[in-house]
């Protein structure tokens, strides 16, 4: 099976957020996982939205900086392009665009449920559609060098799970090298639970799988490999929310608050023109740590309403001194 070496052992990946896991969130987050010992074995960018014309190279520098430097972290990560759309011919154009710019593989997102993208045709609308995924699957697999994988992210369905398996034997027909389930529905969205055990009939396809969905810790690390019948996982929000998620189910360590804090003033020194939109963006993932760390909580009611990135750094310095 071509890129099987990439599957000899569980793999942990990343997730692609949409508004979250940008390029510096992917740097801080795949450095503790690796300086924990617990490596992400590759991250999967934001989607990069695919319509009327192929993607022209500044963009996936935008979204993908990575590629400035052999396509990976700074700690050595692998990260992946992935792209949204539905046009045939601008989605294999694009990809193989990235390809020839240095992507590690090309991922498709039929898992989407936002409503801007899903009436735009996009996402996981799709996945009422096998026959659309089938060969956009094709297009950008016939478009990419055979030595650069093509892989899928889906739910389980759009409204139901009536079409998994046609859903499944798209994928694998279109020539995909290994499929991502979430495992809900559109119509979910992200309400708990996930229904892991829903992914296990997706191993049947002789593909790797790779389970998605409400892993938040090595408990449900565990479940989920159990239920879906398969060891590798995709971690997302647990991933923001306890960024030593990778070391907590390896068991090879955690992280203390105090190095945390060190990793969030990292965050807060990055270079951004756009400095108000990185307060911001602090403050939301800050506000996803409340649920992994109760200094976070403590932090948080302080900070939420400061605007001067001065102030928030010098809080931050006090929570990490342990005032």
């Amino acid at each position: 099976m071509p890129f099987a070496h990439l599957f000899a052992k569980p793999v942990r990946l990343l997730a692609p957020m949409e508004g979250l896991t940008d390029p510096l969130m992917r740097r801080i987050l795949t450095d503790i996982a690796a300086t924990l010992d617990a490596p992400y074995d590759w991250a999967v960018s934001e989607f990069i939205r695919v319509t009327h014309y192929p993607l022209p190279e500044h963009v996936f520098y935008k979204f993908v900086p990575e590629l400035h430097h052999g396509g990976c972290t700074a700690s050595g990560t692998p990260v992946h392009v992935q792209l949204l759309g539905n046009n045939l011919e601008t989605m294999s154009q694009s990809a193989a665009t990235a390809a020839k710019l240095g992507a590690k593989a090309i991922d498709l997102n039929f898992g989407c449920p936002a409503k801007t993208v899903n009436n735009h045709k996009g996402g996981s609308v799709l996945l009422e559609e096998p026959d659309t995924l089938y060969r956009i699957i094709q297009a950008v697999r016939q478009a990419v060098p055979s030595d650069v994988p093509v892989s899928a992210k889906i739910r389980l369905g759009y409204t139901d799970t009536s079409l998994s398996q046609d859903i499944g034997m798209a994928v694998r027909d279109g020539g995909a090298n290994w499929l991502t389930v979430h495992a809900r529905t559109k119509v979910d969205g992200y309400k708990p639970p996930a229904y892991w055990e829903k992914i296990a009939p997706f191993t049947a396809l002789g593909l790797p799988i790779i389970a998605n969905g409400e892993i938040w810790n090595k408990d449900h690390a565990d479940r989920c490999i159990s239920q879906a019948g398969t060891p590798h996982l995709m971690l997302g929000r647990g991933a923001v929310t306890r960024p030593d998620l990778t070391a907590l189910i390896a068991s090879t360590g955690q992280l203390d608050w105090a190095d945390l804090c060190a990793y969030q003033l990292q965050f807060l020194a990055d270079k951004t023109d756009n400095q108000n939109g990185l307060i911001g963006r602090y403050k939301q993932w800050l506000g996803m740590l409340t649920k992994g760390y109760p200094q976070a909580e403590q932090l948080w009611q302080t900070v939420k309403k400061i605007k001067d990135k001065g102030e928030i750094e010098r809080l931050i310095r006090q929570s990490q001194s342990g005032q």
